[in-house]
């Protein structure tokens, strides 16, 4: 009969039998961070971290089984930075807001995270304590279970984009993102769009405002007050 898989979280870092490990998980993890932090999600495989870590590939293969479990890795790591330790105030929508906010700056600061395959079930010890948070700080509402987890799926897909659009901004603009925002002006100004030209009209003129660092806070408000009330 075939074993049932499981999680790296599930299996010892140490088996019943042979050498010990050379290196831990958290090394491991540390080691692929850094590796993704220069040189981005593409640069990491099993060969890149062993390198780094100064072994072989194959010994990597003592700890993790496939490269999905090294990101595993990674991804919870960096899940242990947001502080957990702020004590919830009562108030759902501001104590997600808080939540939230020390969530993006951890994606700004690893933007490799960005690039990490959703799924939705990829969730280790620090994931899990981020969520027992998050549905802490939501206990006060009267939504359901599944109301509270899919408020917090949409709050983290909103913390995602906005990361995404905050990193993209510091950018300068390509060749192309000028000409598309070229076409929208000549577009908006044939006079068949009027609300589109309108609202461009609107947006260039509060151009401070409408940065995704700037919008982050007030749109999560009221994105928040919706789903809560």
């Amino acid at each position: 009969m075939a074993e049932e898989p499981v999680t790296v979280w599930e299996r010892p870092e140490r088996g019943a039998r042979g050498p010990a490990p050379e290196r831990s998980r958290a090394q491991i993890a540390a080691a692929a961070v850094e590796l993704a932090d220069a040189e981005g999600l593409a640069a990491v495989s099993m060969r890149q971290v062993a390198a780094k870590l100064a072994t072989g590939p194959a010994s990597l293969y003592r700890y993790l089984a496939d490269r999905d479990e090294l990101l595993d890795l990674m991804t919870d790591a960096v899940a242990g930075e947001v502080d957990l330790t702020t004590p919830l105030s009562g108030d759902p929508v501001e104590d997600l807001l808080a939540l939230a906010v020390r969530s993006k700056e951890v994606h700004l600061r690893h933007p490799w995270l960005l690039d990490i395959p959703t799924e939705p079930l990829r969730l280790g010890p620090n994931g899990l304590d981020h969520l027992e948070y998050a549905l802490c700080a939501l206990a006060p509402t009267s939504l359901s279970e599944q109301s509270k987890m899919q408020t917090i799926g949409l709050l983290n897909a909103l913390v995602a984009q906005f990361a995404r659009a905050e990193l993209g901004g510091r950018r300068s603009p390509t060749d192309r993102q000028r000409a598309q925002a070229a076409y929208l002006m000549k577009a908006a100004a044939t006079g068949r769009h009027p609300l589109v030209a309108e609202a461009l009209t609107g947006q260039a003129a509060s151009d401070a405002a409408s940065r995704p660092q700037t919008q982050f806070m007030p749109l999560l408000h009221r994105v928040l007050v919706g789903l809560t009330s």
